[in-house]
């Protein structure tokens, strides 16, 4: 396979999970079709099925893009000194992969909640993520209040990134607001 093959197919791939996860979040994944997100690129349903066999393999691709940012984000907390200014700094972070298409995609696995519930994927996602970024940020040894301050400030940035906040605001102002208010609870 020529190189521009393999960019065009990554292309393609990336554009499928683009219309994928806006269909998923807006309508339901359960109101979503194959052929719909085939419609929506303008492709036949067999030039998707070359890519994804099924929604279910669009969304573990998804949300395996959201563990590899946050596995990357708590080497990297777990790379260096645990002190606060690099808990604020993955606090920072954490922050900006809420912007990108991670954040797009905890905010569509949190909208279909109940649809995504049986599926392995996204069974326990939040969860398994809160905890791995509280696990790398503090010694399981640092004292009680600490701990609780940080799942606190890691609370604070996924609540923000809640799509239907009552917060109000964009993304961008909640992740903001979210931000000054971590950094008063980081120890």
């Amino acid at each position: 396979m020529t190189e521009t093959s393999t960019r065009r197919r990554g292309d393609t791939r990336t554009r499928i999970q683009d219309v994928a996860l806006e269909r998923f979040t807006s309508q339901g994944y359960d109101q979503t079709s194959l052929r719909e997100i085939a419609e929506d690129l303008g492709v036949t349903k067999a030039a998707l099925y070359y890519h994804f066999k099924s929604k279910e393999e669009i969304l573990d691709s998804l949300v395996a893009q959201v563990l590899d940012e946050v596995d990357a984000l708590v080497t990297w907390m777990n790379d260096g000194p645990a002190t606060r200014e690099r808990r604020l700094e993955m606090i920072a972070r954490l922050v900006d992969v809420t912007r990108g298409t991670p954040g797009n995609v905890m905010r569509c696995v949190q909208q279909n909640e109940v649809a995504l519930q049986n599926l392995a994927s996204t069974t326990g996602l939040v969860h398994q993520l809160k905890q791995k970024l509280w696990d790398s940020s503090l010694p399981a040894d640092a004292p009680l209040e600490d701990r609780l301050r940080m799942r606190m400030a890691v609370m604070t940035v996924l609540i923000a990134n809640k799509l239907e906040s009552d917060l109000g605001g964009t993304v961008e102002e909640r992740g903001q607001a979210a931000l000054r208010v971590a950094a008063d609870l980081v120890p």
